[in-house]
């Protein structure tokens, strides 16, 4: 696949504002000495009838200062997280009187589990793939804690039972269309299920 070009930020539409700014640049120059009031009238002239940056920028070029730039383009969204066909990864992670980690790149099954037994579990999903477009995480803690970190553009739905200890279930909410689902069922006695979500890494919080 061919990628097209980058825009060109100079050829962008200028505003009243961004004209005004460069007359008023012209001005402080002039005031300098840096111009003559001859070369202020014409360039102050063009200025206004400028109408993308590259025009002010040629007006404006050979002064000091930051001179007149546009703005940067704004950041693309970030893409919703992909299932793949891929071999999932390991179903479960289990810690028992310890910790288990799991991050960065992985194949997440269609069904995982979660145990965390006088330990901790973390499931960190922000590089994941995901080998079905439904995928069910069962998160059992018993005098432990489970921490599920999930990216911001998939769909959460979270139904587990608290026993003397808590299953948050506010990350809770609809996802980007295309994004994969995910579930967390299960039970937190005397520990707890925390999901969260968080921007892909690498991405920038809007």
């Amino acid at each position: 696949m061919v990628s097209e070009p980058p825009p060109d930020a100079s050829q962008m539409r200028a505003a009243d504002t961004d004209r005004d700014r460069a007359a008023e640049l012209l001005r402080a120059a002039a005031a300098e000495g840096r111009i003559t009031f001859e070369e202020l009238d014409e360039r102050v002239s063009q200025a206004y009838a400028a109408k993308t940056f590259a025009d002010l920028q040629a007006i404006t070029h050979d002064l000091p200062g930051p001179g007149i730039t546009p703005p940067a383009p704004a950041a693309r969204p970030a893409a919703p997280p992909a299932t793949t066909a891929a071999a999932p990864g390991p179903a479960a992670s289990v810690a028992i009187m310890c910790g288990a980690r799991r991050a960065g790149p992985w194949v997440v099954p269609a069904a995982y589990h979660a145990v965390a037994i006088m330990g901790s579990v973390d499931l960190d999903l922000r590089q994941a793939t995901f080998a079905a477009a439904e995928v069910t995480i069962r998160a059992f803690c018993l005098m432990g804690g489970i921490t599920i970190i999930v990216p911001e553009q998939v769909a959460v739905d979270v139904a587990g039972l608290g026993l003397m200890g808590g299953f948050d279930q506010s990350a809770s909410t609809p996802g980007a269309p295309g994004a994969p689902t995910i579930r967390v069922v299960g039970c937190a006695c005397m520990g707890g299920v925390t999901v969260r979500r968080r921007p892909a890494r690498g991405e920038l919080p809007s």
